[in-house]
């Protein structure tokens, strides 16, 4: 009886469908687990062999939990709303709805492209899913309840005093009673101050406008990141080296009215609940340092000739005698201002480059120094002194004020800045208030100095004149202590179509909340998805996107009248709202009324283990976070944080294969740059290393090809430029190669298969150089899998060839989890060939050869030693030695001839979470009804380890001629009894007797002389 794994897969996974095998309860008396894998984004690329890396091991643990007996919850979906979908829908003139749902469900697109479908694909690989529990983003009866978060923030504060976002209505009787002067809340900058009968005075539009100075979300006037060329703001996780993640275009920092959120509300609980979750440090350690705490002071500085100040947050307060300019962001509202004539076409100018840099950009550009004298001075607040004001790129208009006390004494990249203007209008001498010598550098230590040159400060350490400073200034209204953050409000508005659409209307430009009752508020058909021709977002193509406010019902914009009828919002929410809360819809996932019911959520409670992309880091695991908290003050999450534990997989790497085409360089000396013409003839790989070294061998490979190349070069040298100093070179494009042009053992490329690609179809008629035994080989090195790699492996085909469980076994088999590797389908056939040794331990060719026979101990050792290995690995999510343990474990057994029910049936039971498909045909062999999926985890016994026996080497003189198995419990006398007696010890000693006998009990046996 074969193992076939195409048909036991098919049966089992039709069988768990049936059934609803992996469906959890929401009421059960036993242990609860919530096990979570990140959202996937359906692309129409489909999976490939890295994705499930994550998913099969959080598939090992929750079916290892089961085992256990607890209540697992192992849900999946989709955040189906993004920009991608988006961008697909505009080149094919496709509607992101059919996109995403083919990509989800599969089958044949209005192209005719065959798409696989991520839900056949994740079933292929034998996933325990609850798909009872199954959400969609994008979809209306999910994304109601996105909206209805929104609105709760929008009807929220935060409260400083009592830490916790509240019901603005406790604000409005706050103001009803008292005016905001006692308000403790997190809210705009410079908000007036106001009585209570000021508040009733106002008018209702008044009251609004002051309250969403408040609210947890709000519209303001941000600088955000806009790309063009896709019509959008782009979060900082979208932009890579200052251009679009999504199709690398530029990104240029604009000011636009959008809707934010006050995540930076939430930065000091965010950061003091990274102590209570069980996170990797580095994890922790990038939320950290993207919430960046920092304790210090706020100074002001008046600006000489206007009637403005500057505001500084600054770390160093006790150096405010060493400030010797100022530096503001580019994008600060006072630049304009105080600019004088003189200045203003360079600042101008600056401001412009800088705008194209992202800010990600400008933070990690340590090394460029560029900056621009606005022409201005402000003064300082103890000696009244002029200081120069000046703009530079390093200073970002979201950290702190937009603003820098440049004290290049203390700081390295002022001291730089300073040294580089040197000499220059606005730039004076630098001033050292340390009694440290700061002529090669700056002295940027908190400790081992004394202030001179400061004044009352003169003497102090950093200690001391921090608390003196901060006392000054405070006594002359200049500042105070303050204690800052990196974090800054996350802009929540997207200029996009395939987002959630906001539930809000405008009455005379302010926004109004439509009622909870009335969502979802469904994303309007438009015949386009790129932005209007007046610069509106897609939403602006739709011509039925206005709220009745009578009727309650959305209604043809001709119907607008500012009186009943009004204008919806155009902004789409940000692809992270959706993923922000899933975790609590799976828990109560088809309540039509409530995001989640509150018995499924104290139940629930929250996430015990969450694995995913450490690239999420400090966007949907901080925003994840911060939503969490804000619905626990609110009443609605029983919880503070929403994962417990969270592990990173590491990536899993394609080999990527490249073909090499010729490069031809020169250049007329060694100052000028180096020209090339690239030839269409590929040379093998082996000989392309030793050309690039020294191009004269190809004369010994292809004198030829050498005659033809150095023809060229003549041609080139013959142009006016080019001299007896000229340079010539040979050099490489390297060329991925789609997988299936190759052969993935040998590494040999199908040249007729590539050339016939229609991805090369411009290589066609290329020279292909070979190796001397006829063959190309192609390079190949490790890369992330891609699809733009050509190195992707297509999971449906491990799968079909080899199998889901092998598929499965083998990504674990590859690494520890959170580590990267490579993917080496030659590989994978050792796992392939264990499954069917395990498969031969039950069966052989006439079916079953199970014997109910009392095993053998060391069969019972074999099997308890597994038990054991597997129990600690599945704990400590090391599932890579798991796979190791039973190879050794089918192994052991074999050479037993082990067939024994007693320990084929736990052994089943041990193999369920990593190749369930087979441990479940394995079980219904054994005469088992059911699934394998909840029955209990066989328990290690420490008496099956326990040596009874020792297989004893006996030596004369030194040289071991056998062994003798004894009972460890013997004596040294009852030892040599029983050694001196055996037949093969008289035959040795030939009736001598020995004049020593050495004896370690548990080790050795020696008989001397």
């Amino acid at each position: 009886m074969k193992y076939h794994h195409e048909k036991i897969e098919a049966k089992w996974q039709q069988y768990w469908a049936e059934n609803q095998t992996f469906a959890a309860s929401n009421n059960s008396d036993k242990p609860k687990y919530y096990v979570l894998d990140m959202f996937p984004y359906p692309s129409g690329a489909g999976l490939h062999v890295g994705h499930p890396l994550g998913y099969i091991a959080s598939d090992i643990v929750a079916r290892y939990k089961r085992h256990q007996g607890f209540n697992v919850l192992h849900p999946q979906g989709y955040d189906s709303f993004g920009l991608p979908a988006e961008q697909y829908a505009i080149q094919t003139g496709q509607h992101p709805a059919d996109t995403t749902r083919m990509n989800i469900e599969g089958g044949v697109d209005k192209s005719g492209n065959t798409i696989q479908g991520y839900r056949n694909q994740l079933d292929r690989i034998g996933f325990s899913f609850d798909w009872s529990r199954e959400v969609r983003t994008s979809n209306p009866d999910y994304y109601k309840h996105t909206q209805w978060i929104f609105i709760q923030l929008f009807e929220s504060w935060y409260n400083k005093t009592t830490d916790k976002a509240e019901s603005i209505c406790t604000l409005i009787q706050e103001f009803e009673k008292n005016g905001n002067t006692n308000v403790n809340a997190v809210c705009d900058d410079n908000i007036a101050p106001f009585s209570a009968e000021d508040w009733k005075s106002f008018s209702s539009e008044q009251q609004q406008k002051v309250l969403l100075q408040y609210r947890l979300t709000y519209l303001a006037e941000t600088e955000v990141n806009w790309c063009a060329a896709l019509g959008t703001v782009l979060a900082n996780d979208e932009i890579v080296n200052g251009v679009s993640e999504r199709g690398g275009h530029p990104v240029v920092r604009k000011k636009m009215t959008q809707w934010s959120m006050r995540i930076s509300a939430y930065a000091e609980r965010l950061l003091q609940g990274l102590n209570e979750i069980d996170w990797s440090e580095s994890i922790k350690e990038s939320q950290r340092n993207w919430i960046g705490k920092s304790v210090g002071a706020m100074v002001s500085f008046n600006v000489n000739n206007h009637d403005a100040k500057i505001d500084v947050f600054t770390t160093r307060p006790d150096t405010i005698f060493g400030v010797t300019f100022m530096t503001l962001a580019p994008e600060h509202e006072l630049v304009a201002q105080i600019t004088t004539p003189e200045q203003k076409a360079a600042v101008e100018a600056y401001v412009e480059a800088t705008a194209k840099r992202s800010e990600r950009e400008r933070m990690a550009d340590v090394k460029t120094i560029s900056g621009v004298f606005t022409g201005a001075y402000a003064e300082h607040p103890f000696t009244k002194e002029p200081i120069p004001v000046w703009i530079g790129d390093y200073v970002l208009a979201g950290y702190g004020t937009g603003a820098v006390m440049a004290v290049p004494c203390g700081d390295e990249r002022d001291y730089a800045f300073a040294n580089f203007f040197k000499g220059t209008h606005g730039m004076p001498e630098i001033k050292n208030i340390f009694n440290q010598d700061i002529s090669e550098a700056a002295y940027g230590e908190k400790g081992g100095f004394e202030l001179v040159n400061s004044d009352f400060l003169n003497g102090l350490d950093y200690k001391l004149g921090t608390k003196k400073i901060i006392e000054e200034l405070e006594k002359i209204g200049a500042g105070n202590a303050k204690v800052n953050y990196r974090l800054r409000d996350a802009v929540f508005s997207r200029q996009r179509y395939w987002g959630e659409p906001f539930p809000v209307y405008y009455v005379n430009g302010l926004p109004q909340m439509i009622d909870k009752k009335h969502l979802p508020i469904v994303l309007p058909e438009v015949e386009k998805y790129l932005p209007t021709e007046d610069g509106q977002p897609p939403l602006g193509n739709a011509t039925v996107w206005a709220w009745d406010s009578e009727n309650n019902a959305v209604v043809s914009n001709d119907l607008i009248d500012n009186t009943k009828v009004f204008p919806l919002e155009l902004n789409t929410m940000p692809g992270w709202a959706g993923s922000s809360w899933y975790w609590m819809r799976y828990m109560d996932a088809h309540n039509t009324e409530e995001f989640a019911n509150e018995e499924a959520l104290k139940y629930w409670e929250n996430v015990d283990l969450y694995i995913g992309g450490s690239e999420h880091a400090t966007g949907h695991l901080l925003y994840s976070r911060f939503w969490n908290k804000f619905l626990k003050d609110r009443g609605y999450a029983p919880t503070e944080e929403p994962f417990k534990k969270l592990i990173n997989q590491g990536m899993i790497l394609g080999m990527s294969a490249f073909v090499y085409r010729l490069k031809l360089e020169f250049r007329p000396n060694s100052k000028t740059g180096w020209s090339s013409i690239v030839y269409n003839c590929f040379i093998s790989n082996e000989f392309r290393k030793k050309i690039e070294n020294n191009y004269l061998v190809l004369k010994e490979i292809n004198e030829d090809l050498f005659n033809e190349i150095e023809m060229k070069f003549n041609q080139e040298f013959e142009k006016d430029e080019y001299s007896s100093s000229s340079e010539r070179r040979v050099s490489f494009d390297p060329i991925h190669v789609d997988l299936s042009c190759i052969n993935d053992i040998t590494n040999e490329l199908d040249i007729e298969k590539f050339k016939a690609n229609s991805l090369y179809s411009d290589y066609k008629d290329a020279v292909f150089i070979k190796e001397e035994d006829g063959k190309y080989i192609v390079g190949r090195e490790v890369e992330k899998m891609s699809k733009s790699k050509y190195n992707v492996v297509n999971p449906d085909d491990i799968c079909n060839e080899y199998g889901a469980d092998t598929l499965r076994l083998y990504e674990m088999f590859l690494g520890p989890l959170e580590q990267a590797k490579p993917w080496n389908t030659a590989g994978i056939t050792g796992v392939s060939g264990f499954l069917k040794k395990l498969w031969r331990l039950y069966f052989d060719d006439n079916g079953s050869v199970i014997v109910n026979d009392e095993p053998t101990a060391e069969m019972y050792k074999s099997l308890h030693k597994t038990i054991k290995k597997v129990t600690e690995d599945i704990e400590n999510f090391s599932f890579n030695t798991s796979v190791s343990q039973f190879m050794i474990c089918v192994n052991e057994l074999q050479q037993l001839k082990c067939n024994h029910r007693a320990i084929l049936e736990p052994l089943a039971l041990l193999v369920s979470p990593y190749a369930p498909h087979i441990a479940e045909e394995l079980w219904f062999a054994l005469g088992h009804e059911g699934s394998i999926a909840t029955v209990a985890f066989p328990k290690f016994e420490e008496k099956y380890l326990v040596e009874s026996e020792k297989e004893y080497p006996v030596s004369f003189n030194g040289k071991m001629r056998f062994t003798i198995k004894l009972p460890l419990d013997l004596t040294k006398e009852q030892i040599q009894e029983i050694v001196l007696a055996d037949d093969r010890t008289i035959a040795q000693l030939a009736g001598n007797t020995p004049k020593n006998i050495i004896i370690v009990p548990g080790k050795i046996i020696n008989l001397v002389g």
